[in-house]
Formats: C-alpha cells, sequence, structure tokens
C-alpha cells in the first residue's frame, strides 16, 4: 500500500494508456502527425484527454472554450462529447497550427462544433464577456501562454457558469514548479497554482497528470 502518489515508470505509464485512452481513429491520427512538428510539445499528453473527456461530461457541457488550440487534438477531444448543437469557442494566434487539425475534425464529425477564433486570447474572451456570453460555458481548458494565465484565469470565471469548471494545463512546468529558482513561466505558473488555491470562489485540485492540472470548480451561489 502507499498513500502518496506513486513514482510512474515508463511500463507503468503504457499501462495506464492501455487502460486509459479510447481513441478515435481520427484523434490518434492528429496526434501522431502533431508528434512530427518541431512544437509538438505543445500538444497535450494523450491520457489528459480522457480526462478532458471526463471532466466536460461531468459538468455536461454543451458550451466550451479553450485557450490555446495548437493542432486541435484537445478539442477534437472535447468537441466529441458534446451534442450535436454544442460549441467549443478555440482561441489561438497561428491559424497554421490550427488548420493541421480541421481534416480530423471533419472527419470526426464535430468540425461545425468548434468554432475557431484567430488573434490574442485576451482580447476574444473580453468580446465574449461584452458580447453577454458571461455564465453561459460549463467548461473551460487553459492551455496558453503562461504569463497571461492569471488574466485568463479571471476572464474565464467571468465566462463559466456557476458550477462550470475551469481546467488550466501545465501547473506542474516540467517538476520545476517547486524549484526556489524558477523560471519566468515557472512563476506565472506558481501565481495562478496560488491563485486557485485561495481563492474562495472555486472548490480547487492540483493533479499529477501529464505536465500537471490545475482544476476550479466554480461554486454554486451560497455554497460554501
Amino acid at each position: 500500500m502507499n498513500n502518496k502518489t506513486i513514482h510512474i515508470t515508463q511500463e507503468l505509464y503504457q499501462y495506464l494508456l492501455d487502460h486509459n485512452l479510447r481513441e478515435t481513429d481520427a484523434q490518434r491520427r492528429l496526434r501522431e502527425k502533431t508528434a512530427t512538428m518541431p512544437e509538438a510539445g505543445l500538444q497535450i499528453a494523450p491520457e489528459q484527454t480522457s480526462l478532458l473527456q471526463m471532466l466536460a461530461r461531468l459538468t455536461r457541457t454543451r458550451k466550451a472554450l479553450e485557450v490555446g488550440t495548437f493542432t486541435g487534438y484537445s478539442a477534437l477531444a472535447v468537441a466529441l462529447t458534446l451534442p450535436a448543437d454544442g460549441v467549443l469557442v478555440a482561441c489561438d494566434v497561428k491559424p497554421e497550427w490550427v488548420d493541421v487539425g480541421r481534416s480530423f475534425w471533419r472527419e470526426a464529425g464535430v468540425e461545425d462544433r468548434i468554432d475557431v477564433r484567430i488573434g490574442p486570447a485576451m482580447d476574444t474572451l473580453r468580446s465574449l464577456v461584452s458580447e453577454g456570453h458571461a455564465g453561459s460555458f460549463e467548461f473551460a481548458f487553459i492551455d496558453a501562454d503562461k504569463p497571461n494565465y492569471l488574466n485568463y484565469y479571471e476572464l474565464a470565471m467571468e465566462l463559466v457558469r456557476d458550477g462550470g469548471l475551469i481546467a488550466v494545463d501545465n501547473t506542474l512546468w516540467a517538476g520545476r514548479i517547486a524549484a526556489p529558482a524558477a523560471d519566468d513561466h515557472a512563476e506565472a505558473i506558481q501565481a495562478i497554482n496560488d491563485r486557485v488555491y485561495t481563492d474562495e470562489r472555486v472548490y480547487p485540485a492540483l493533479l499529477n497528470v501529464g505536465d500537471g492540472m490545475t482544476l476550479a470548480l466554480k461554486k454554486e451561489r451560497g455554497a460554501r
């Protein structure tokens, strides 16, 4: 018996994948195509897609938000959980990255559920608020430039409904998050982890999955 998170060996990691991942063919091939790109490290870990799908289903998500789409592997995973009239607003600054995933979204039958917004995510999120979308999203996933994590989080808190969920990626930062001499990105991630942990508007959880994922469940009105 062990009462703390165990070390993941390569063999154990493969076992985890074998008993966790239910990828469609389109998901698998998009993941494999992205792995050949120079920026492949920006893609989430495959086991994280199972978690994102579980979270979207648990929150009965019809309207989702993604800040940082890259080639659309995570977007595809979430879109597959949405009802036919559901939508995922996907924010990114590089259309050439997003275009990698479009044919796979189409093949999976969910391209019409993914509303791509190209441009600075801060502008997109502010526009969504001003357009009257505050409190209308059930789920948000943040995986973009780390210095803006706090800003993305606060805008996501406006956009997500009470009882909705915000997930933030890379929050263990390859294990460097606990180092005393952190880099600028690690400091930004420390700041978002601290913010979520002390934020009385949410129930927090920091998970050791992939490169770390911080969850913030927005409290229902009147909840403790």
